[in-house]
């Protein structure tokens, strides 16, 4: 089902993640967003910038654990918890952030 970012339709997989990742764009995590009723705060785009760089140095979106620790090795203990992270994304911090960010679902994530 696509999606509509500035004007363009953008293809997505029967869970909603691009089929495209060179196609995301910050919008995309906007327009996402608003379909899950969430409003992106500065502390949204932390973990999904950082997850965009994850991919970049890895060529993997991180499972929610492996997520949880790399963001704490980063952003320190304050961010780097499942409860902080499930505060921000409910529908699970790792499929939903990867999600927004244009990765790939990640590994292991049902």
């Amino acid at each position: 089902m696509p999606i509509d970012v500035n004007g363009k339709s953008l293809e997505t997989d029967e869970e909603g993640y691009l089929a495209n990742i060179n196609e995301w764009e910050p919008e995309v995590a906007v327009v996402m967003a608003k379909e899950d009723d969430l409003a992106l705060t500065d502390e949204h785009w932390d973990i999904i910038n950082f997850l965009r760089e994850y991919y970049d140095e890895y060529q993997i979106a991180p499972a929610v654990r492996v997520l949880t620790k790399a963001v704490g090795k980063k952003m320190g203990k304050d961010k780097g918890n499942s409860k902080y992270l499930y505060g921000l994304f409910p529908y699970g911090p790792a499929k939903q952030a990867c999600r927004y960010a244009g990765l790939p679902k990640p590994t292991g994530c049902v």
